[in-house]
């Protein structure tokens, strides 16, 4: 018999070399493809991602199976970068993974492994999903790297030519193999942060492409307390970074509001309620194969990346999804996603337009 052909999206980490590992012994004829997501030069002129690249060449040398680059940096700044800076522009905390999810590794990298004869698509992602009527989208065996919030925008049709090989692994179980396979990136650190600032300061980053203007920080009864030094920087919950101290009770300020129309930062002392969210509502709800019915359905979720589940309530109303949670849930971001599930099974998200 022929061999299925798969085309694995190859990052230089030791995650999606032990996915294209699993994937030939399994019998696959396997394909590495490196996706240039973003272009930008350091202080040397040397492009930021050639020393992933480079050890792209030494995974799939040692691993024996060809490779490809494929330059998606158009295509990114296009669709996933120019939403980045327009949420953030809004005073929201947009997450720029779940798109590149949507639209880069499983639209355009996908359309690549379709023009390369391949019959599936794979990535190092821990999660798993279950090939039958429905594809349905699984949560990994390890609860603590589980990335199907950030795969919570992706379709029935993307999901049913993928293939997650380390949904079954915990992590140590993956360095493992990659050392007793000779794999020369099993101890590389893991990339942290969005990929486009990488180690960078991320007020520096973000002030060559918003215009940043100092303001006033105000309690919520408009009692001027600092000064911020761009609205933008800063996130609902946030304590540290504030440069405020001291007065009122004596406790520690927190972040509860932008006021971005005048250039105002709203903060509490103390972790009050107005820190807190019994409901959230996302307007545009993408369900990824099994939706749920209209009105109230039991549910649990996640309205960040390894936040233990949350017991709720779902209530549907055609696109629009509201979810109330069993128990209050702090800093709640307008612009994050609130992803669903009922037991393993990932039922997809969207964008926090509002919380209370």
């Amino acid at each position: 018999m022929e061999k299925k052909r798969v085309v694995i999206g190859l990052s230089g980490g030791v995650d999606s070399a032990v996915a294209a590992l699993l994937l030939k012994r399994e019998g696959y004829d396997v394909i590495g493809l490196f996706m240039r997501n973003w272009r930008e030069e350091d202080e040397c002129g040397r492009c930021t991602a050639d020393d992933d690249f480079t050890d792209v060449r030494r995974i799939a040398d040692a691993i024996g199976i060809p490779y490809y680059s494929e330059d998606f940096s158009k295509r990114y700044l296009d669709r996933v970068f120019s939403v980045f800076l327009s949420e953030y522009e809004k005073g929201r905390t947009p997450n720029p993974d779940v798109l590149c999810n949507r639209e880069i590794k499983f639209d355009a990298f996908s359309s690549f492994a379709k023009a390369a004869g391949a019959d599936f698509v794979a990535t190092g992602h821990y999660a798993s999903v279950l090939h039958g009527e429905r594809h349905l989208l699984l949560r990994s065996a390890d609860e603590n790297k589980d990335q199907t919030y950030f795969l919570n925008q992706i379709t029935e049709e993307q999901l049913s030519t993928a293939l997650f090989p380390l949904g079954s692994l915990k992590k140590g179980e993956v360095r493992e193999i990659a050392k007793q396979a000779g794999i020369p990136v099993w101890e590389k650190k893991d990339s942290t942060g969005i990929c486009f600032i990488g180690e960078r300061n991320f007020r520096q980053f973000l002030s060559n492409y918003i215009p940043m203007k100092k303001g006033e920080i105000v309690t919520t009864d408009g009692v001027v307390v600092g000064e911020h030094q761009g609205v933008f920087y800063y996130t609902k919950g946030q304590r540290k970074g504030l440069g405020v101290g001291g007065g009122g009770t004596g406790e520690p300020y927190f972040v509860v509001g932008k006021d971005v129309q005048n250039n105002r930062l709203i903060v509490t002392q103390g972790e009050t309620e107005l820190l807190f969210s019994s409901s959230l509502e996302v307007d545009d709800f993408h369900f990824i194969s099994k939706r749920l019915p209209e009105g109230d359905s039991p549910v649990t979720a996640r309205i960040r990346h390894r936040q233990p589940l949350q017991n709720a309530v779902a209530t549907v109303s055609g696109n629009r999804v509201k979810v109330r949670f069993e128990k209050p849930q702090r800093a709640v971001q307008e612009g994050q996603y609130a992803v669903l599930y009922q037991g393993n099974v990932c039922l997809g998200g969207g964008v926090i337009e509002r919380a209370e």
